[in-house]
């Protein structure tokens, strides 16, 4: 007697319910349409608000007109990008803005897994709960009221931290208008900013450690020290690992909104950064194509960087985003 495998083709067997699949994908949405319904809101918002504005990429492209449309302006390929590549001051946005989020990132990234590994060995509730709540209130500030507190702190006629450099007998720099001090004035108050934020996601983490881990480990004499090194600090690396990759992945997108408030004349040399000449480009100065070429430029090089970076980990670890 034959043998039914043999008759298939390639030996393969066929599975059950691959008939009719597109009939059995809408019989599990009409089954559990609840849950549908409860992530519609979300699905239509990226829809409309993230892929929906897509369809005007292609401007970068483009030599735009309004009056003629997306549609009815002439194709002029890749001369925006030209333009913006051979322009003297490509060079300049492109290391301003690297230079800031490089600094953001050695100087910002550690702070927060620093903090929450000490708030994990302080053992006094009230101090712990004062702590969290000093480092995180910064947090619900609003980038215009920040700017404004800056400002005022380092004022140089009456700002309270020039007062105490020169109550120290110090000269007090000039920060609001010296180019060299401008990169570390928005590096240290962005994370006087998020650093409180950032340790919740990582004191989280820190609660999934089994006690019975650091019972053991002082039952075998180890230290305070040795614990957070062979303990916690494992249990964090998945989760830096991720914070990483999407830092990385954002690596040219310094927001321009507290950029464009402190920056003045004076400091342009140093705050001037991609997303600042965007702005400059497509709202001030109504260059729409040039200024969305220079845009998808920077989300280019952002999800390259993503990828190169996720893809390195997954080859080095199991932490990647995918």
């Amino acid at each position: 007697m034959q043998d039914t495998k043999a008759a298939v083709p390639g030996n393969a067997m066929l599975k059950p319910g691959k008939a009719g699949t597109g009939k059995g994908v809408w019989k599990r949405i009409v089954t559990n349409w609840e849950l549908y319904i409860f992530i519609a809101p979300a699905f239509l918002y990226f829809l409309i608000f993230s892929y929906g504005p897509m369809y005007g990429i292609q401007i970068a492209f483009k030599n735009f007109i309004p009056t003629k449309g997306i549609s009815g302006s002439p194709w002029v390929g890749f001369d925006h990008f030209e333009r913006f590549f051979h322009s003297y001051y490509f060079w300049d946005l492109l290391w301003n803005t690297l230079s800031i989020s490089l600094y953001e990132l050695a100087i910002g990234f550690p702070i927060p897994i620093i903090l929450a590994l000490a708030f994990n060995e302080v053992r006094n509730g009230f101090f712990k709960k004062l702590a969290q709540t000093v480092t995180y209130a910064p947090h619900f500030i609003s980038v215009v009221v920040m700017a404004g507190m800056i400002i005022s702190f380092l004022s140089p006629s009456t700002g309270i931290v020039t007062h105490i450099i020169e109550g120290l007998g110090f000269q007090a720099p000039d920060f609001l208008t010296d180019p060299r001090w401008f990169k570390t004035m928005y590096v240290l108050s962005g994370v006087w900013q998020s650093a409180g934020w950032g340790t919740i996601i990582y004191l989280a983490a820190l609660s999934g450690v089994d006690p019975g881990l650091h019972e053991a480990a002082i039952i075998d004499g180890a230290s305070r020290f040795q614990r957070i090194r062979h303990i916690n600090i494992p249990t964090l690396i998945p989760t830096m690992t991720i914070l990483l990759i999407l830092n990385m992945g954002s690596l040219l997108g310094v927001g321009f909104e507290k950029i464009l408030l402190l920056q003045n004349p004076l400091n342009m040399g140093s705050s001037d950064v991609i997303s600042t000449f965007v702005y400059r480009s497509g709202l001030v100065d109504a260059q729409y194509s040039f200024s969305t070429a220079i845009g998808l430029f920077n989300s280019v090089i952002n999800c390259v960087m993503l990828i190169v970076v996720n893809q390195i980990v997954r080859r080095t670890s199991e932490n990647s985003l995918w």
